[in-house]
């Protein structure tokens, strides 16, 4: 089967969440420059972005001027940033960092899996959870429903064969108990996606996505919420962040992708985005200085973004003391400048997201255990 699909029926689900993760470690110092701080521009000569070339946000900070769509968010007061943000341990290598993040620290399954086991046995239903991508990720683990697509032709039994289907459909007709019940609202599921799939879809509110896999995953997920399918939670990629070398071009496509996308996805939704809430996550930050080959290497503090209904916007939340050298953090006397230090725990970022969604605080607890949590203040 071409996807992976356990799925339970339910309404229509009121909020919807969508994390989109930067695999690779995406320069936060890049997307969101301090271009106030003198010290940014002596450790990265050639890299750092200009006060003129980026998009003020205030005082202290700019965005990357690839990110200029997402400018009317922030003027909105429907974007928030979190700089210096990350976990807490000094791991420096994706994959460890990834899982880390991922898992919500060094426990079982992943958070996003443990926050819908929060979600009351009713609030388990058709296309509750969807990871766009070839495989479930680590944050989802232990979901009570999840499916996992590429995109929507590739959520099919039998293909072209129509005549298979039917043959499961009969033969799962007659289980009952939970087989059955997921086995039927599996193909309930099928029914909805072949039909947005043979439907030509036209955005709202003049819209326009890419046709990169990123604003397509998107565009995805705005018809299953515009569709009512009771979609709760969604997992999206934007993979190819590990700028080590001619880091210049490489953030400016990426960081024109993210923006693009997320601003056709907001467009689309109109009202709808005051029930949605998107979350941009990365595994660590780069360097504070640039390196011999134009890039930056495996850093800490980096940035995460915060898109929705009832953000506290056009702000940066959380802690920042600047890129000083009695600030920064060193591994070792050659060090050169140092480190962004992580004084913005992610799991505090993450907390109040999850408690605009369901989540009252024993259930936050059960979601980050054993960490003693102090969600930052981003909604009102």
């Amino acid at each position: 089967m071409p996807a992976q699909a356990l799925i339970t029926g339910q309404p229509e689900a009121r909020r919807t969440l969508v994390v989109v993760f930067l695999r690779g470690a995406a320069d936060g110092l890049a997307l969101v420059p301090p271009v106030a701080d003198d010290h940014y521009y002596r450790a990265r000569p050639r890299l750092g972005i200009s006060a003129r070339e980026a998009i003020r946000l205030d005082d202290r900070f700019g965005l990357h001027p690839q990110l200029r769509p997402l400018e009317p968010a922030w003027r909105d007061g429907d974007l928030a940033i979190v700089h210096a943000c990350g976990i807490e341990d000094d791991t420096r290598s994706h994959f460890e960092a990834q899982d880390l993040m991922e898992h919500g620290g060094l426990v079982a399954g992943g958070w996003l899996g443990r926050f819908l086991r929060t979600r009351p046995a009713a609030g388990s239903g058709a296309l509750t959870c969807v990871a766009l991508g070839k495989a479930l990720p680590e944050c989802l683990l232990g979901a009570p429903a999840v499916t996992v697509m590429e995109n929507f032709d590739a959520f099919a039994i039998g293909g072209e064969v129509p005549a298979f289907r039917s043959q499961l459909e009969r033969l799962y007709a007659m289980e009952r108990g939970q087989l059955g019940t997921a086995a039927r609202d599996t193909f309930d599921a099928l029914v909805r996606i072949e039909a947005m799939r043979t439907t030509v879809y036209r955005p709202e509110h003049d819209a326009r996505y890419g046709r990169d896999d990123f604003a397509t995953g998107l565009s995805q997920i705005a018809r299953l919420i515009k569709a009512g399918v009771g979609l709760e939670a969604a997992s999206i990629d934007l993979p190819g962040w590990d700028s080590h070398f001619a880091q210049q071009g490489q953030v400016e496509t990426l960081a024109a992708r993210l923006a693009a996308g997320l601003e056709a996805f907001r467009r689309d939704l109109g009202a709808r985005m005051a029930t949605t809430t998107v979350v941009v996550m990365t595994e660590f930050g780069r360097t504070v200085e640039e390196n011999t080959s134009f890039g930056t290497d495996h850093g800490r503090g980096a940035a995460m973004l915060v898109l929705g209904g009832g953000v506290r916007g056009g702000r940066l939340h959380g802690a920042w003391r600047g890129l000083s050298p009695d600030v920064l953090e060193r591994r070792g006397v050659l060090d050169g400048y140092g480190d962004l230090p992580v004084l913005n725990n992610y799991r505090n970022v993450l907390a109040p997201v999850l408690a605009r969604h369901g989540a009252d605080d024993p259930a936050l607890q059960s979601v980050f255990p054993g960490f003693a949590l102090t969600p930052l203040p981003l909604f009102g």
